[in-house]
């Protein structure tokens, strides 16, 4: 029996130091990349939760308010479209295209996943894809809210935003 990893012959019975090298550098990432996968940062220590959810700030706008559209229950992408553009009175219109990039870079990066929940099929056409915000997603979404919070709380303290009158 033979297997090759990066043109090593494992049919060998010697291996020289180069090739050994190489092979237990190869085993180190496999098994990094198995247990905790995107959990890495740069030099390849494991990243506990706050910098895994810090390495995805500052959001686009546009990402941010598809977070928000989620963030109060399942929708499919035409619902998110109306949603963002209902909350922010048309001031942000996607574009379906730049929806769907956006939806396809929250897949990837593990803050949204397709739901699994329909409504009743009287209310459902099933060519349609619910989407819903995972633990990272939400955590995401709020750590750029306060994110968000603390710049308009510079913006008051500095005078150029007006603090909101009380009744």
């Amino acid at each position: 029996m033979s297997f090759r990893i990066n043109n090593v012959n494992f049919a060998q019975t010697h291996f020289s130091a180069r090739d050994l090298f190489r092979l237990t550098i190869d085993c180190d990432a496999i098994y990094r990349d198995a247990t905790y996968g995107d959990q890495m940062n740069a030099a390849g220590s494991a990243m506990n939760p706050d910098q895994r959810i810090e390495s995805h700030l500052p959001l686009t706008p546009a990402l941010f308010h598809v977070l928000l559209a989620l963030a109060d229950g399942d929708k499919h992408g035409y619902a998110i479209l109306k949603d963002v553009s209902l909350r922010t009175g048309g001031e942000v219109r996607l574009s379906t295209g730049t929806l769907y990039g956006i939806i396809k870079r929250l897949l990837s990066d593990g803050m949204i996943e397709g739901s699994r929940q329909r409504p009743a099929a009287e209310h459902d056409d099933q060519r349609r894809i619910y989407y819903h915000l995972t633990p990272l997603g939400q955590a995401v979404a709020a750590a750029e809210a306060e994110r968000h919070e603390k710049i308009v709380a510079l913006a008051r303290l500095k005078k150029v935003l007006r603090s909101p009158q009380t009744a």
